[in-house]
């Protein structure tokens, strides 16, 4: 059956093949991210993904050079400097600013030196632009995606065990720290992935919304996980569609918009983790 309107157009199709393997990615990593309480450290990133995408474009790279390079760098380096296999607040607010700073810098020197050949450029990394990716590029994001579910699919079960009990799994021989770091990686490629489609403002939203949400609507870990995934795909569906009926709205803003509505929408179900131990 051949779609109408719209969602028949190649630019929706593009869309929706890179922004379910997203949205699966982030479900899955954003999972993690809130239940070892690093939603910060995703926070950091999406601003490192902004600097590092202008750093590219300043030198006049290809930007996604700079968004995995950067951001990925960053979070290896969180993961050098904290002190266990979770990476602490001062470690992040040390280089938090600092981020900040060299991002403001690489604007100002891409707009005065370079922003004539490619003006929106800045605006897609800060907003997202997942309806202006071609299909090479969509099967890239999906890809990369792709690889990264499948390696949280390969942690997960070591990675619950050090998050949920660190002092017990390092003793049971789980190398925690060299997970702890391992995931970081993993967070990084994703906040660089997510991007694409949502921003780097807008990044921690598809992170931890549709996480959050899952973590108070079933108190098991695995089901959650899945309910993670399976709740960013929903919203990447709904603001897809949104955004392609709607001209004057931005797909990015149309997702979050429905993963923050959902994630409202669970502090209304009254039997949410009855009679768990996570009241």
């Amino acid at each position: 059956m051949i779609l109408a309107g719209p969602l028949g157009h190649p630019f929706f199709h593009h869309a929706l093949l890179a922004g379910t393997a997203i949205a699966v990615a982030a479900g899955l990593t954003g999972y993690f991210l809130v239940l070892r309480a690093q939603v910060f450290t995703g926070d950091v990133l999406g601003h490192t993904a902004f600097t590092g995408a202008l750093a590219a474009l300043a030198v006049g790279f290809d930007l996604r050079v700079g968004l995995f390079g950067l951001t990925v760098a960053v979070a290896m380096l969180f993961g050098i400097l904290g002190r266990t296999a979770k990476v602490d607040d001062v470690a992040i607010g040390s280089l938090f600013s600092w981020i900040l700073g060299l991002g403001v810098f690489f604007l100002t020197l891409y707009t005065t030196s370079r922003s004539a050949a490619n003006g929106s450029a800045g605006v897609r990394v800060l907003f997202g632009s997942i309806f202006a990716l071609s299909g090479g590029q969509a099967a890239l994001a999906a890809a990369v995606a792709g690889g990264i579910c499948l390696v949280m699919v390969v942690i997960a079960r070591p990675l619950l065990f050090a998050s949920i009990d660190e002092a017990v799994a390092a003793a049971s021989g789980v190398p925690v720290r060299l997970l702890g770091f391992g995931f970081l990686i993993v967070v990084g490629a994703c906040a660089a992935e997510a991007t694409q489609a949502v921003g780097s403002l807008l990044l921690l939203g598809l992170l931890a919304a549709p996480a959050g949400a899952a973590q108070r609507l079933t108190d098991r870990p695995y089901r959650g996980l899945l309910l993670a995934a399976g709740l960013a795909v929903l919203e990447m569906w709904t603001g897809l569609v949104a955004g392609a009926y709607i001209p004057s709205m931005p797909p990015s803003f149309a997702i979050l918009a429905a993963a923050t509505l959902v994630y409202a929408a669970t502090f209304l179900v009254p039997f949410i983790r009855t009679g768990s131990g996570y009241s």
